[in-house]
């Protein structure tokens, strides 16, 4: 994020949070266990969230929001994610408005009625029946892996609308106040442990249509934004928290290296010529991966400021790219943690952190080989899986 669009989320919005300080304080925070302990990111950092504008980040202005570009709000996902993987991916869920444009404006306007500062978590496998009834659609069921839900305002769970025993149409997101939800904490993982990311359980919820949207369908909406390949968005917005990750993970090895010796009496590491030669090496594919990153995001971004729709080349060109920067950065803060030497190894050594964070960026769907078989496809002028796209 350059400068001036940074001072503008992190400093107008709230004179009392501050972006900076905040990341120093969840950095802090995140070492002693304390968002890891309880398995999500407690609530006083969510509203802290809220007030340096992550949430209303890409809200549109004429419902007080800030209307930031793909690339800011990545920027400032992948700042906090420097601070705290767990953190950076459950605000990274401030990219909802994308999903939530696919209600009606009316819906919209009632949920932003109270301002844009609204926090939204959803899961929507495995979709689950629903009846269709004169009042709206009942909802019952389970869904896994909600990010953030511990503290969201409203939450969207998956359903199939149907009639009898007849499907109605394609998956939706049925969207409800959070107090109707039940969370079970099943969230224990090796990596991202704090975002929180438990079972939904909804018990007979009515649910008005005009509350629920196909999840991905176009927006009508007129703002630039939501031409933006939602898809694409969803996945640059999570890949992102790798690269803060990896971004991290470099930064503290540069601060190691220069006093830490071997226990066997060795030279420092910064003066042994394979660290030397690693780090630069594992240095220049990070920087190339992240600039790829935001490259192939600025040139859709700048087709879509000219009213022009992206080319399929160059939304896959956006997914492979963040399948490549979601590995590279894995493969970086492995990297760190093996030249840290032993003490690296430890639980709860910052390195085996950013080593258990980025793995666990690199397991979701969105980063999967699949991308790279239907990017290879698209490159041979075959057709990619529906859905890629």
């Amino acid at each position: 994020m350059n400068g001036l669009s940074m001072v503008s989320i992190s400093n107008n919005l709230n004179d009392d949070v501050d972006l900076d300080t905040l990341c120093q304080e969840i950095r802090e925070r995140a070492v002693t266990g304390e968002f890891d302990e309880q398995a999500y990111v407690s609530l006083d950092i969510i509203d802290k969230l809220k007030k340096i504008g992550v949430y209303r980040a890409l809200v549109p202005a004429r419902f007080g929001g800030e209307e930031c570009t793909p690339r800011e709000f990545c920027e400032l996902i992948e700042k906090l994610s420097t601070a705290d993987g767990s953190v950076g991916w459950v605000a990274s869920f401030g990219m909802s408005p994308a999903y939530l444009a696919g209600l009606p404006e009316a819906t919209l306007a009632q949920i932003y009625q109270d301002g844009p500062d609204v926090v939204f978590a959803g899961g929507i496998f495995p979709p689950q029946p629903a009846q269709v009834t004169q009042d709206g659609m009942l909802v019952k069921g389970r869904w896994k892996f909600s990010s953030g839900c511990m503290g969201a305002d409203i939450i969207g769970v998956g359903i199939s609308p149907c009639k009898g025993s007849e499907a109605q149409g394609l998956p939706r997101m049925a969207v409800m106040p959070a107090d109707q939800v039940q969370i079970e904490m099943t969230w224990d993982t090796v990596g991202l442990k704090a975002t929180g990311s438990h079972d939904l359980i909804v018990n007979d919820v009515l649910v008005q249509e005009d509350w629920t949207f196909v999840r991905g369908e176009a927006s009508k909406l007129p703002e630039p934004f939501f031409k933006y390949p939602s898809l694409s968005f969803a996945t640059q917005v999570l890949t992102v928290v790798g690269i803060g990750i990896a971004a991290a993970a470099l930064e503290e090895f540069k601060n190691l290296a220069p006093g830490k010796s071997s226990i066997t009496g060795g030279a420092q590491i910064a003066h042994r010529p394979v660290t030397q030669y690693e780090f630069a090496k594992a240095e220049a594919e990070f920087l190339a991966s992240r600039a790829w990153f935001y490259q192939t995001m600025d040139a859709v971004w700048d087709v879509i400021l000219k009213g022009q729709q992206p080319l399929p080349e160059q939304i896959s060109q956006m997914r492979l790219s963040c399948t490549h920067a979601a590995r590279v950065a894995s493969k970086v803060t492995r990297k760190m943690q093996m030249l840290a030497g032993m003490t690296a190894i430890y639980t709860n050594n910052v390195f085996s952190r950013f080593v258990n964070d980025s793995n666990v960026v690199t397991q979701h769907a969105f980063m999967g080989d699949a991308t790279l078989l239907n990017a290879g496809a698209m490159s041979f002028g075959l057709e990619p899986t529906p859905g890629y796209l």
